[in-house]
Formats: structure tokens, sequence, C-alpha cells
């Protein structure tokens, strides 16, 4: 008699079939905040779109399938191209379509265009983040293209189009294009100052002066987007230069692939190291004025960032709420188990912190006019990529030990968590790493009048919270006080902590709230999530984060 040894039973299904957008009530209660008069059909399809079945097999594939690289054809001439699997440019042509990398460069009527995308960015992170690269960039880099007219009249429209076209060929023969960039090299990183890479006149066209380039990049991410803005030595100093794949007269640009990086995570993306070997390019601005020009884009990519990582903790909480619903252990559901509804709890204020602040720094762009908004853009821009960055990994592990060994897997549905916690590290790196940013604050408090301005974003919650307001009032005089960088950390994250539960006082229950200021700001925690006080309101938290 045969006797059945393995059948399946107590193990979750996935996380699949449901819409990211209706079941994100912290987000858009941020919305709803931060912009009351955006319309939410758009992001409604969208999160129906990403949360489906089909969408979750293509963010699947394109990390299975990585990008390989092709220096040669098989007749030994250079073609430096990448290949893809078919489901990374069926993301790509969402996101696109979505307009992730255009929308508030489009002119397509929205008041409140930074938020709408900022959204929509977040909600495409939780279905796969690292083909969104190329999506950034091409956002932070087209309206620095302005820099030069000609160039920006051509290929302008092209760059808010909804349509992509992953084919390398000529500009004008495309309904849409994309947009890399190329700065750090081996000698520099984030010193862009140390770089090597020279820019020599080459004479005028329609586009205006051209230069030839002769140097390497480092880090070349998307190597087959259709140009590039890259720094270089002009005789002027640094300077940023447009730089094509496919030159005007159908040629290919002088652009050598050296390799593709084997990355930790960002595996559906191509990172490359390239070389530029007399490579035609057109000034963007003013000679010696490159590095003003990157920071400009580096506040926009930073954002974004921030986005990412508040979008990676939405689907790290929900992957665990959604596992520990339906897995039994010790007579009742995990969710229902003291310690995991602390610990449950705990990974949601962290989560919906993280959204309040990256959905109020993207309205300020929205507003560049205002001067309190453009202070506030200034000020918690390298804010919220410092903390919400640091704190994506510390979370992204505690949801991942939710589900046990099912999380450490990569296979399947449960691999969903590894590919989050592998891509979690790169957006406290990419941009800036945490020194970079707590320095950069520094600096943003030094604008017109910061302190002004953070006593301003902190007045309405003003009485809501005893530890709260202390905080609130301590930090005028410690930036007052900052004589030296070494605190400029502590600094970054007490300001993210008491805006973060200033925008919670305003577009959240006092349940989280409460709890919020209680451990984050208060010192009822300990040094690991799970470890709120006995007196929160677990049950309330936990049910307002529920992805179903």
């Amino acid at each position: 008699m045969e006797h059945a040894t393995h059948e399946v039973f107590n193990q979750p299904a996935p996380l699949a079939g449901y819409n990211l957008f209706d079941t994100n009530r912290p987000l858009r209660d941020a919305l709803k905040f931060n912009a009351p008069q955006l319309q939410l059909a758009p992001l409604q399809h969208l999160g129906a779109a990403l949360g489906s079945a089909e969408m979750q097999a293509h963010a699947r594939l394109a990390n299975v399938h990585t990008p390989e690289l092709h220096t040669h054809d098989r007749f030994g001439r250079r073609i430096d191209e990448v290949e893809f699997h078919p489901s990374y440019h069926a993301l790509m042509g969402a996101a696109v379509g979505a307009g992730l990398h255009g929308t508030p460069w489009a002119g397509e009527g929205s008041l409140s265009p930074h938020v709408q995308r900022a959204a929509g960015f977040m909600l495409f992170t939780e279905l796969e983040p690292s083909m969104l690269c190329p999506i950034s960039m091409t956002y932070a880099a087209t309206p620095a293209l302005r820099g030069n007219a000609a160039v920006y009249a051509d290929w302008g429209p092209k760059l808010t189009s909804h349509w992509y076209d992953p084919a390398l060929k000529p500009w004008r023969d495309k309904p849409g294009v994309t947009m890399g960039m190329g700065m750090t090299e081996k000698q520099g990183g984030s010193d862009v100052r140390a770089n090597t890479t020279r820019a020599v006149r080459a004479g005028n066209d329609a586009w205006g002066e051209r230069y030839e380039i002769t140097g390497h990049k480092w880090f070349f991410s998307a190597p087959m987007c259709d140009a590039f803005l890259v720094l270089a030595q002009a005789p002027a100093g640094l300077s940023c230069f447009f730089l094509p794949r496919v030159l005007p007269d159908g040629s290919r640009n002088e652009i050598r692939i050296q390799r593709l990086k084997d990355k930790l995570g960002n595996k559906a993306n191509a990172s490359s190291e390239v070389e530029f070997q007399g490579a035609s390019a057109w000034l963007v601005g003013e000679e010696g004025r490159g590095v003003p020009q990157i920071l400009e884009m580096g506040t926009m990519t930073r954002l974004d960032c921030a986005l990412g990582t508040s979008g990676l903790m939405r689907q790290a909480l929900a992957l665990a709420l959604n596992h520990t619903r339906q897995r039994q252990a010790f007579g009742k559901p995990l969710i229902e188990q003291p310690l995991m509804k602390n610990v449950l709890a705990d990974l949601a204020l962290e989560s919906e912190a993280a959204t309040a602040l990256a959905i109020r720094l993207a309205r300020a762009f929205d507003r560049p006019q205002d001067e309190h908004e453009r202070l506030t853009a200034r000020l918690l821009t390298p804010v919220a990529k410092f903390w919400i960055c640091k704190r994506g990994s510390h979370l992204a592990q505690e949801a991942m030990e939710c589900l046990g060994g099912n999380g450490y897997v990569e296979e399947g549905g449960e691999g969903v968590m590894a590919r989050v916690y592998r891509e979690m590290p790169l957006n406290s790196i990419w941009e800036g790493a945490g020194n970079i940013m707590a320095l950069d604050l520094l600096r943003g408090l030094r604008k017109g009048d910061a302190i002004a301005a953070l006593a301003h974003e902190l007045a309405p919650a003003r009485g809501v919270d005893a530890a709260l307001d202390r905080l609130a009032d301590a930090l005028p005089a410690r930036i007052e006080a900052m004589a030296t960088e070494t605190e400029a950390r502590r600094l970054a994250q007490d300001v993210a902590l008491a805006v973060q539960a200033s925008l919670l006082a305003q577009t959240a229950p006092q349940a989280v709230t409460g709890a919020f200021c209680a451990s984050r700001i208060g010192g009822d925690w300990g040094h690991a999530f799970g470890t709120l006080g006995g007196g929160v309101d677990f049950d309330s938290i936990i049910a307002r984060a529920q992805p179903l």
C-alpha cells in the first residue's frame, strides 16, 4: 500500500493578483495630504497592473535572465550592445507608458506632477526596482538638457513620450528615447572633481559646440540608453556634455563597453564600465559649470532613492504580512502571535513614516517658486535619502525573518523577498552614500533661513507629543552649535525623525503617531524591530498596513 509522504500544507499562497495602490492606505493618505486635487484613477490602474501575476512573472524573468554584453558581432566588428530578456523590455514599456520617466516635464496638466510620478515610481518599485535606473536618470537628465537649446528642441519631446523603443538607431527614427549618466571614475567616486576624462573642442554644428571625449567611466548605468550626460575636463574646467549612442549621421559613437558589473542585487539593470575613444559630445550649459549641473540632477535622483526604498519597504512589509496571515504556528496564525504582532507593527510604522517623508519631499519639487518649498526640498532631500535608505536594509532583514527559511530562498513567489533584500543597500550607496548626504544637509542648513523652514514644517504637530516637542525645541540650537561635521549623521537622523513624526501626526491615526513618537523619539524602544512598548495598539497598526 502506497502512502503519501509529501502532502504540502501550511504553506502560504503567493501575494499576487491584488491592487498595489488600492491596498496601500498610508500612500493614499499621504497623497490626500500632499496633493488633494490629484486624480487617482491612473494610479489605481497602474496598481492593478503591477500587482498582476503576469507582471510579477516579467519581474522574475528579468532578474533570472540577466543582461548579456556583446562587444563584437560574429564578423569581428565592434557593436558594444547589451542584450536583455524580453521581460525587461516589457517592464520598461510599462514604466515609460506610465510616464514615470517624464510626467513632470510633459506639461500634461497635473497640478502635482512630481507627486503623481512619485507615487507611481513607488508602486513600480514594489514590482521590480532595478530596471527603474534608466527611468530615474531620464527624469533627472531631461531638465538639465535645456542647457543646450538645440539638443533639447530635438530630444525633449522624445524624452517625455510614452513610447518605449529599445532599438539602437538615430533619435529621429524613434518614437521615444531614454537617457543615462556617466559621472564617476575609478580614482574619484563621489569626488567628481578628480575626473580625468578629457574634452577637446572639435567644431560647431546644429547642436552647438562639439567636443571629442576621451577617458573612462567606472559606473555607467544603463549603457543601452539613447544618450548620456557625462562629465569631462574641458579647457575651462569640469563640464557637462550630451553624448548620444548613435550620431546624427546614423553611425555609432565611440563608446566602448568594457564589462558589465556583477552586482549584489539590481540584477535586471545593466551597469557597465566604459571607455570613450574620441566620442562626439555636445556642451550642455557653460564650460566649467559641470558640478552645479550634476548637483541639480543629483537632487532628483536622490528623491528617487528615497521613493524607491520606501516602495521596497512597503513590498517587504506586504510579503511579511501575507506570509504571517496564512502561516500557522503553535496553534494559530503567526500574525496572531503577540510577539509577531510587535514585529509587524514596528515594520509598519517604519514603512509608513518612510512613505510620508518621501511623498512630502516630492511635493516640494512641485512648487520650486515657493521659497519655503525650495528650502524644504534642499533640506529634506539629503535627510530623506540618508535616513530612509539607511532604514531599508534593517527593515528588509527583519521582514525576511518573518518568513523564516522561505524568505531566504530565491525561487518561486517567496523569492521576491530575497530580491528585495539584495536590492536594499543600493539606494543608500547610489548618488552619494551616508556621509555625503549628512554633509550635504550641513551645506543646506547654511542656505536661506533653513532653521525657520524646518520650524514651519514641524509647527503643525506642536502639542501632539511631548517627546516630539522636546526634539523640535532642541534642533535649532543644535544646528547653530554644529561647529564640525562629526555629529552630522545624528543631526540628519533626528531631523528625519522629527519631520516623519510631524507628518504622521497630520496623516495617520493616533495609534500610528503615538507608537512612532514613543518608540523613535521617546525612547520606549529597543535596538531591534519588535521592541515596541506593551501599550501599543498593535492590531490597529497591522490592520492599516494589510495589502489584502
